[in-house]
């Protein structure tokens, strides 16, 4: 049996044109990043309700969500007694179980807080406290040496560092993948290239989309960079949408020996800095820059933007700015001006605001969508009995555990995931097919990078770029893969 979610029809749950159905739901989800979708799979746990997720792009995971820096983190950094910080910490239990149970791909790497000057010496104590306040007990100082010993190829000049050893890095376009594909199964219906345009209420909700109206009795409001919009519509002001783009440099998998840990820096109020961090697919990322911005579309890198990055670089791990980009991209944050959540139950209007969900929200998703339905439930949604939802296996995307093309029953049995058309990430012909036959098929060459890893590697695509889109609109054509 292939290593990954058994290929199928399209459910027909799944829409990205025409008009939407004519019925009215019991909840509407607006945003299908990895917190939209984790919520419409947590609701997918109760049979009587009709749940229905909306994306404005033509996948899911399309935002914020496809372009961070993949750390599953333990909250040893947020503010203690926020909302963050206790979901942070319940979702990461969560998502740890999660992701073993379903083939998501997880190293526990550890992190190092690394002190660059006395000042952020000083300060490590008073962050070990905070981390231990989170739950993290143990995390623990090191000297000079011990830092250099653990990463030997560390830039010159580093006091000291406090070693976080729970944080890890994982694969977060499966996660997303993996949570839409539950709730679909259980029998969401998720919208696609759905823009809410308008949104009205009359003793229920109205949401007036670019595929036509669609009535729900009940609200969950996770659009990201919109949700502010979004809350505006709805007659409400809690709170602005800052876009704070993050760009990042990957570097080729040589570049992949030449750090062991994620290296974080010192957090200001801005963020968590630049940090230098391994990835689940065997490369290595620089990155992010904090920048607010006013345009929630600028998801394009700048030239200023990698000369920062490659000067901060150059003191974290010299050697590491020698070696080849493969990639660099943006993703933008939805900065609210305020250090924890916005998370946000209106009775009256039978709606639930979820926004202001910054760098953690992967890590939190799991639990961030039992807290919403809570309160829904509190609002007055009557759930229903619950179910336990079939359980899904994600084909595994991650270099420190066995692809297809390195198992020789796999191959024996069907020899398309013998026969590799992605040679720089070793993607197969029987990995893309799977992809194009899934639960919710990639509808873009994008969605079927995210799902196989296909052009993703050193080459761009220069060389696997044709074959790969042969097989996309053959697919579309209605022919086998």
């Amino acid at each position: 049996m292939p290593p990954a979610v058994t290929a199928e029809a399209p459910c027909p749950a799944v829409t990205g044109e025409g008009p939407l159905p004519d019925r009215s739901y019991d909840v509407a989800i607006v945003g299908a990043g990895v917190v939209g979708c984790a919520i419409a799979r947590r609701l997918a746990r109760h049979p009587r309700l009709s749940v229905a997720l909306i994306e404005a792009q033509d996948d899911v995971g399309q935002g914020t969500s496809k372009a961070n820096t993949a750390i599953l983190h333990t909250g040893f950094d947020a503010n203690p007694g926020t909302l963050e910080a206790r979901l942070v910490r319940e979702g990461y239990a969560r998502l740890v179980r999660y992701a073993a149970e379903s083939g998501i791909p997880v190293e526990p790497v550890g992190a190092l807080l690394v002190a660059w000057d006395e000042e952020q010496l000083a300060a490590l104590p008073r962050l070990a406290e905070k981390a231990a306040a989170n739950s993290c007990a143990d995390a623990r100082q090191l000297s000079r040496a011990e830092l250099y010993s653990r990463e030997p190829h560390l830039g010159p000049g580093a006091l000291g560092a406090l070693h976080i050893p729970g944080e890890s890095i994982i694969c977060p376009w499966s996660t997303t993948l993996a949570y839409a594909t539950q709730a679909v199964r259980a029998g969401v219906d998720l919208h696609l290239n759905t823009t809410v345009e308008r949104a009205s209420w009359d003793d229920g909700h109205r949401l007036h989309t670019s595929r036509g109206p669609l009535r729900a009795r009940y609200l969950v409001n996770a659009a990201g960079l919109g949700a502010d919009t979004l809350d505006h519509r709805l007659g409400y002001d809690d709170f602005d949408v800052t876009p704070r783009r993050g760009q990042l440099l990957v570097f080729d998998k040589l570049a992949r020996p030449l750090v062991r840990h994620i290296l974080l820096p010192v957090p200001t109020a801005l963020g968590k800095g630049v940090l230098v961090a391994p990835t689940v697919y065997g490369n290595v990322l620089l990155g992010p820059t904090a920048e607010d911005l006013d345009d929630k579309r600028a998801t394009g890198t700048t030239a200023e933007g990698i000369a920062l990055l490659r000067e901060r670089g150059r003191r974290i791990l010299p050697a590491l700015v020698e070696e080849e980009v493969t990639a660099a991209y943006a993703g933008l944050r939805a900065a609210t001006g305020q250090e924890d959540y916005r998370i946000a139950a209106h009775p009256e209007r039978s709606y639930v605001t979820v926004g202001g969900i910054r760098s953690t929200g992967l890590t939190a998703s799991l639990a961030i969508a039992g807290h919403v339905t809570g309160l829904l439930t509190g609002t007055g949604l009557d759930p229903g009995p619950e179910r336990d939802l079939e359980p899904v296996r994600m084909p595994n995307l991650g270099e420190a555990f066995p692809r297809p093309h390195q198992d020789p029953e796999l191959i024996a049995a069907d020899p398309a995931y013998g026969t590799l058309v992605c040679h720089c990430e070793r993607v197969s012909l029987g990995e893309i097919r799977d992809a194009l036959a899934g639960p919710i098929p990639p509808r873009g060459l994008d969605g079927l990078r995210r799902r196989t890893r296909a052009r993703a590697g050193r080459c761009q695509g220069s060389y696997c770029g044709a074959a790969v889109r042969e097989l996309f609109e053959r697919q579309g054509r209605g022919e086998r893969a």
